[in-house]
């Protein structure tokens, strides 16, 4: 049955301030909280339910999300215009919470093509695409070009190959060819050659770029095969040349690709990159705690998820030290938060900097909140490990890999790590796809799920409706998870979005 949608919703007895479900005007009675609204609060954002005095903390999920700048009387509006970030201790607490995972004893299956050779051999994939990758940005040209000779019904006859995929980037050259910046390129790049989703790869590149060709396929240890093939447009001899050598090099990997078929398989082989964008007032309450939800059940069926987005964790990394199944895994997510204090300080800039002006605009005031919403969508069970960015992920159960907030960049990551499939949560209605990897898109409301329904794939807004559970939106979730990866498209697959969102993460200067 239907319930009916409260006015205010409470997450836990402790917190100093109760959410709108719904646009609020001034004088609105809140009776089970014993306060009547003094002023209009947007859907999403906050209302006081105590007189708070200058300074002091403010708690929202039993946990401080920012410290008074003024009185706020009780009804009123705690936003940006009165709330902010302080330095306060946090207690880490390492493996205070971790506890034993009860594994299903018949674990789920779904239909995936298994890879029986070549450069991922033994990995299940999702989906089944031929890779053009660039090295460098000056090769982006050639590459889409490329992949465009293969749209339309050029496939006809490889109905098991799902398209050919272009991968171009910004990065590549004016850059140091030694160090930190390119060994993440290239490994990013190396993570996507390998990638179960991909049955073959063609590597494009200049010739003359810092992301020399030979070095990128040494240091990563690759080597050319009759599904890996590289080129250059200089030893090409030129860019109409290293198109038609590109389409032909292609055209004689896509036999290969198609000799597959999908086949039950255990959900054991899923690793899911986890990502919000677009959050509001609601993530926290409705599609990060689903997801989470869903995260708990593919967990038990020995599948894998990976947590992201440093900046947007950070505040509520407590929450996540205390699930680390050692003090060695727990200290590894305390030092990529040191690393990321000294990295915005740097560049003259603070952690604080987000959320965005939609986060805020959608009922978000300061990175803590945020982060504690955002920690949602990892469950509630061990943290088994800790990566850097596009390391691969070979752990089994809840990870972390340390990334930048911004969607595109830290996806690009999960998926050089290995994520065969994406869930993403967006209160705003964030558009997003993410090649070679299907993602899904879960609306934290209903009124965004009825206005963009295009692109979501799910609506967890009716848990605030009150027509499901966190635990039932979780469950319709996971299911969803196994029937993509059976290959059923994604609403972002429908509509063409993921060749565009290929974005390694560049550090160090441009010059």
């Amino acid at each position: 049955m239907l319930q009916e949608t409260p006015l205010a919703l409470r997450l836990n007895p402790a917190d100093d301030v109760v959410i709108a479900c719904r646009e609020l005007e001034s004088g609105t009675n809140l009776v089970a909280e014993n306060v009547v609204v003094a002023e209009r609060i947007p859907a999403g954002h906050k209302v006081a339910t105590r007189a708070i005095a200058a300074g002091e903390p403010v708690r929202r999920y039993n946990q401080i999300i920012g410290f008074a700048t003024q009185p706020i009387a009780a009804g009123r509006h705690v936003h940006v215009h009165n709330l902010e970030v302080q330095t306060f201790a946090r207690d880490y607490a390492f493996c205070s919470d971790a506890k034993s995972t009860a594994m299903v004893a018949e674990p789920a299956t779904f239909e995936g093509i298994v890879r029986r050779g070549g450069i991922n051999a033994g990995k299940v994939a999702t989906r089944n695409y031929i890779g053009v990758i660039a090295t460098v940005n000056c090769s982006a040209t050639v590459c889409r070009a490329i992949a465009d000779r293969f749209r339309g019904d050029a496939l006809r006859d490889y109905p098991n190959v799902d398209g050919i995929v272009a991968l171009t980037h910004t990065s590549g050259c004016g850059m140091d060819s030694a160090g930190e910046g390119i060994d993440v390129l290239r490994r990013t790049i190396a993570g996507y050659v390998r990638h179960a989703n991909f049955a073959g790869v063609l590597l494009v590149g200049l010739g003359c770029e810092s992301n020399q060709m030979g070095a990128l396929m040494f240091t990563q240890g690759l080597a050319e095969s009759p599904l890996l093939q590289t080129m250059t447009i200089q030893e090409t001899g030129g860019t109409r040349r290293c198109v038609e050598e590109g389409i032909a090099k292609v055209m004689a990997m896509l036999p290969l690709a198609n000799a597959v078929r999908r086949e039950t398989v255990p959900a054991s082989h899923i690793t899911i990159g986890l990502q919000c964008g677009g959050s509001d007032g609601y993530s926290g309450i409705t599609a990060n705690p689903a997801l989470g939800a869903a995260v708990d059940i593919l967990v038990r069926h020995g599948g894998t998820a990976i947590l992201s987005e440093t900046p947007e964790i950070y505040g509520a990394e407590h929450l996540l030290t205390r699930r680390a199944v050692s003090r060695e895994v727990g200290e590894k997510i305390v030092k990529r938060i040191a690393w990321w204090e000294d990295y915005t300080a740097r560049n003259k800039g603070e952690m604080n900097n987000n959320p965005s002006p939609g986060n805020k605009a959608g009922g978000l005031t300061t990175i803590l909140e945020k982060s504690l919403g955002a920690v949602a969508k990892g469950g509630t069970t061990n943290l088994v490990d800790v990566y850097e960015y596009a390391e691969p992920v070979s752990a089994k159960g809840f990870v972390y890999m340390d990334t930048p907030g911004y969607d595109p960049v830290s996806a690009t990551g999960q998926v050089a790590g290995g994520a065969n499939l994406i869930c993403f949560t967006t209160g705003r209605g964030s558009a997003y796809g993410c090649k070679p990897s299907p993602s899904l898109k879960l609306a934290t409301n209903t009124p965004l799920y009825t206005r963009q329904t295009d692109d979501m794939d799910i609506n967890c807004g009716e848990i605030l409706d009150g027509a499901a559970s966190v635990q039932e939106v979780g469950e319709r979730i996971f299911r969803l998870v196994l029937e993509t990866a059976s290959g059923r498209q994604s609403k972002s697959e429908e509509l063409g979005y993921g060749q565009d969102e290929f974005a390694p993460w560049i550090l160090g200067a441009t010059m």
